[in-house]
């Protein structure tokens, strides 16, 4: 899974004044690696948590066509308690993905547009996601270009809906094991250094402070810029 893929880049100085607290700077080496599947066991089992530690690891499709790979670079927390998380009027039909182990994939389609993929993110029972909102693409870039033509490369997987268009996932995956040996699943990363920050996941009037919108549950990724940009809308748009 090395090929094709780019030395890493240094970590830059600090995020200029209301871009967000800097959480953790993530350490690798700029050498290709050999896939490392994720385990379980290294998932934090906190929403929030989550959604940092899945900034920088690499989401991998192997279809039919060949593999797809990207880095994530940006997540969302949708925890407990959390209005506009999919789990939080309780356990139904559609979000069943919701209420297993951490690592399982929530996918559902979103104001009859697009499809979203989430991760399951608490202990089995509780709902909560993680939402993958934009990766770097990496292996199967070609397959990606075909599958949105006329997307720049930096758009590609840029956004929740693009991200899923470009990997060719859909509802076949809701309920997959990202922590199994499927054709979706979750990977180490370690070719680049980077900063992660925290900030809100959107600044929509109608909220006030205080709200889901306008706690940090948004964990990006400093470098390289391939994240989706301000939301608009609220929840999982």
């Amino acid at each position: 899974m090395g090929s094709g893929r780019m030395p890493g880049c240094t970590a830059g100085v600090g995020l200029a004044a209301g871009e967000g607290a800097i959480d953790r700077v993530i350490s690798v080496n700029d050498f290709y690696h050999p896939i490392v599947p994720l385990a379980r066991e290294e998932l934090p089992v906190d929403t929030v948590e989550l959604a940092r530690f899945m900034v920088g690891k690499c989401l991998v499709h192997d279809c039919a066509l060949g593999r797809l790979s990207g880095r994530i670079v940006e997540t969302e927390a949708y925890p407990l308690g959390d209005s506009t998380n999919h789990a939080y009027r309780g356990l139904r039909p559609y979000n069943r993905a919701l209420f297993r182990v951490p690592g399982h994939a929530y996918v559902r389609l979103v104001y009859g547009a697009c499809y979203m993929i989430n991760l399951s993110a608490e202990p089995e029972g509780k709902g909560a996601a993680v939402l993958l909102r934009a990766v770097e693409p990496l292996d199967g870039i070609p397959l990606m270009h075909a599958r949105r033509p006329g997307a720049k490369l930096v758009d590609l997987a840029r956004g929740p809906g693009r991200l899923c268009a470009a990997f060719g996932i859909g509802p076949e995956a809701d309920g997959a094991d990202l922590c199994g040996r499927g054709a979706l699943w979750l990977e180490h990363s370690g070719l680049i250094i980077y900063r992660v920050a925290a900030s809100c996941r959107s600044r929509i009037p109608a909220l006030a402070p205080g709200r889901e919108g306008y706690r940090k549950y948004r964990s990006i990724c400093t470098c390289p810029r391939r994240t989706s940009g301000a939301s608009t809308r609220r929840g999982y748009g």
